[in-house]
C-alpha cells in the first residue's frame, strides 16, 4: 500500500495513475481503489474522465512549472518594476488606475515584460519588496514640488535659525470649521446589522482658530462667525498677549492671511510678531493640521452634541485638556511629514 502518492516523482505518479485506471476498467471498486492506491475518490473520478475523453496519453507526465508567459521576474525586471511603483502614479504609465494595487501591478508586468503572474505571485514580491498597503496621502495637482524643497531645504531653516537670534517662539497656526454631521470610528454590532447612531438632524457647525509648538504649547479661539480678517487679527493680539517673546508664526495662504487688513495690522506689529506663509497647497506640512485631525475625530466626530453651544463647549472642552498635556501636543510632530519641525 502506498502511503502518500503526493511524494512520488511524478514518473511514478503518471504509473501509478495508469494502474489505478486500469483496476477500476476491470472491475476493482472504487472504495477498494482507495485504499490499495491511497488516493482519493475526486482523483480516480477525474482519471477516469480524462481517459473517457483524452485517453490514456494525456495521464502522462507532463512538464511543471509555469506555463506560456507565465514565470518569475528576473532580478533587473523586479527591481525596475520596483523603481516604477516608487517613481510614479499608475496614471502616469497609462494604466486604467489610481492607486497600486497587486491587480495595476500585475497589468504593468505584463505590459512591460509579457509576464503573466498571478495575484498571489505579484503579492509576494511586494512583501519581499517591503510594501505594505496603506491609506495613500491626498496631494494637488497644483502643487510645486519645487517650491515645497526650497522650503524644506532652505526657506525654513532660515526661519528656524532667525527665530532663535531673536530669541522668538515659532508657532505653526490654521483654521478649521466643523459640521454636527461629522462621523468619526467605528461600533461593534452583528454581522449584516448597521449599527445605529442617534443625533440631531439639524446641522450647525463652528469654527476654530489654533496655534501650537514643537514645545506643547497651544493657542486656540472658537467662534461662530465666518472667519474674516478680523477674528484672525483677534486672535493674532491674544498670541501677542501671551506670549513674552516675539512670535513667529506660520500659517497658509488662505485668502485672510494675505488681506491688505492683516497685512497692515502686521507692520504696525512687526515688532512682536512676524507672519510667514506655507508653500501652495501643502496643508502637510503644517503640523496643526495634526490638531485639526484629533479634534475632528475625537471631540466632533466621537460626539453628538444637540446644539451648536454645546458643540462649542465639547471643542474647548477638549482643547483645554489638550493644552494641559504639552506632551500631547508635541506628538503632533512626529508625523513623517511634518517631522522636520520637531
Amino acid at each position: 500500500m502506498i502511503k502518500d502518492a503526493r511524494t512520488l516523482p511524478p514518473e511514478a505518479q503518471a504509473a501509478l495513475r495508469l494502474r489505478v485506471v486500469k483496476a477500476i476498467r476491470a472491475g476493482m471498486k472504487p472504495t477498494e481503489a482507495i485504499q490499495i492506491f491511497a488516493v482519493s475518490r475526486q482523483a480516480i473520478w477525474q482519471w477516469r474522465q480524462t481517459c473517457s475523453t483524452e485517453g490514456t496519453a494525456a495521464l502522462a507526465p507532463k512538464k511543471r512549472g509555469p506555463k506560456g508567459a507565465c514565470g518569475i521576474l528576473k532580478g533587473w525586471q523586479a527591481a525596475t518594476i520596483r523603481q516604477l511603483i516608487c517613481d510614479r502614479h499608475p496614471e502616469q504609465l497609462k494604466l486604467p488606475f489610481v492607486l497600486w494595487t497587486s491587480g495595476a501591478i500585475r497589468q504593468l508586468i505584463r505590459r512591460k515584460f509579457g509576464l503573466n503572474l498571478s495575484a498571489r505571485t505579484v503579492r509576494r514580491y511586494l512583501h519581499r519588496w517591503n510594501f505594505t498597503p496603506q491609506k495613500p496621502k491626498r496631494v494637488a495637482y497644483e502643487r510645486n514640488p519645487a517650491a515645497v524643497r526650497s522650503w524644506l531645504q532652505k526657506e525654513y531653516p532660515t526661519i528656524r535659525a532667525q527665530a532663535k537670534r531673536e530669541k522668538a517662539r515659532l508657532y505653526w497656526g490654521d483654521e478649521m470649521g466643523v459640521r454636527s454631521d461629522h462621523q468619526a470610528g467605528r461600533s461593534y454590532a452583528p454581522k449584516g446589522k448597521t449599527p445605529i447612531r442617534l443625533g440631531t438632524g439639524v446641522r450647525f457647525g463652528a469654527n476654530m482658530l489654533s496655534a501650537i509648538t514643537n514645545r506643547g504649547e497651544l493657542a486656540f479661539m472658537i467662534f461662530k462667525r465666518r472667519f474674516k480678517a478680523r477674528t484672525f487679527i483677534c486672535f493674532l493680539r491674544r498670541l501677542v498677549r501671551q506670549s513674552r517673546k516675539k512670535v513667529f508664526l506660520i500659517v497658509d495662504g488662505h485668502p485672510v492671511h494675505r488681506s491688505r487688513v492683516v497685512r497692515e495690522w502686521l507692520a504696525c506689529h512687526r515688532y512682536r510678531i512676524r507672519m510667514i506663509l506655507l508653500p501652495a497647497y501643502s496643508p502637510d506640512l503644517n503640523p496643526d493640521e495634526m490638531l485639526n485631525q484629533d479634534v475632528k475625530s475625537n471631540a466632533v466626530g466621537k460626539r453628538s452634541p444637540r446644539n451648536q453651544k454645546q458643540m462649542m463647549r465639547n471643542l474647548r472642552s477638549y482643547l483645554y485638556q489638550r493644552k494641559n498635556k504639552p506632551s500631547i501636543v508635541k506628538r503632533y510632530f512626529h508625523e513623517q511629514s511634518v517631522r522636520y519641525a520637531a
